[in-house]
């Protein structure tokens, strides 16, 4: 399935114990359609209160169904933050997180106060060198290990991301950072964008940018930006994971 959401309410993707997720009001709602305990896995775990554009999961279900059918009946049983854009069938051995090939985000900002960004763009008042922000981003792409950027004691196997787009673009009253990835560390785009504003307010420089992500230390990076201005915008997946005329 192909959905959308607003992360506002929700404490990530990922069920928790003794919070409200995004995926388990999906499987709840699916378990009641299908009549069937159903699980599903989505394409990554966003953060407790970041958005997503595009994101996908896959489920298995050992019954026929209209795929129209379903996805009109959850989109009236889910509540109006969660949003399903298709469903459709794949070969078996498809998986939502290990078949995507490409990840991007995008991190909104604004500069003057607006009460219809206040809540989904983080407010920032400082005076900016986006050019120079610009330069420390195209930094990123020179290097592959992001330990510098992952969030502490995380349990991954490696740092390495091969990140293919890092640019400040002005959109209107929004300012905001588009990267591109095959994969992304926890927390990783939060902290990349915390270390860029350091480089837009003057408080380090291009070459300190440099010497953070060769040192590999979370604790010389900039501070995470709070989650509400940060969005998945794409998942990428080679056609072949579709089933053929069906």
């Amino acid at each position: 399935m192909e959905l959308s959401y607003n992360g506002q309410q929700y404490h990530g993707w990922q069920n928790q114990p003794n919070a409200i997720s995004v995926q388990e009001v999906l499987e709840k709602a699916l378990s009641t359609l299908l009549r069937t305990e159903t699980q599903i896995m989505g394409a990554g775990r966003t953060d407790s209160g970041v958005h997503a554009k595009q994101m996908f999961a896959h489920f298995d279900v050992n019954i026929a169904i209209e795929t129209a059918i379903l996805k009109h009946k959850l989109n009236s049983f889910l509540p109006n933050d969660i949003a399903i854009k298709d469903i459709f069938l794949v070969v078996d051995e498809a998986h939502a997180r290990f078949d995507a090939t490409q990840r991007s985000y995008e991190y909104w900002l604004v500069q003057e106060k607006n009460p219809f960004f206040n809540k989904y763009a983080h407010f920032i008042k400082a005076d900016l060198d986006v050019d120079a922000m610009n330069k420390a981003a195209a930094e990123l792409l020179n290097y592959k290990d992001f330990q510098c950027f992952s969030k502490s004691n995380t349990d991954v196997k490696t740092y390495i991301c091969d990140v293919k787009r890092a640019a400040w673009i002005c959109e209107g009253e929004l300012l905001v950072f588009h990267i591109t990835a095959d994969r992304f560390l926890r927390n990783m785009v939060r902290a990349i964008v915390g270390t860029l504003l350091d480089v837009g307010i003057g408080k380090i420089s291009l070459e300190e940018v440099t010497e953070i992500i060769k040192s590999k230390d979370r604790s010389n990076a900039g501070a995470s930006v709070p989650a509400h201005g940060l969005y998945l915008t794409e998942v990428v997946y080679p056609n072949s994971i579709k089933k053929i005329n069906e």
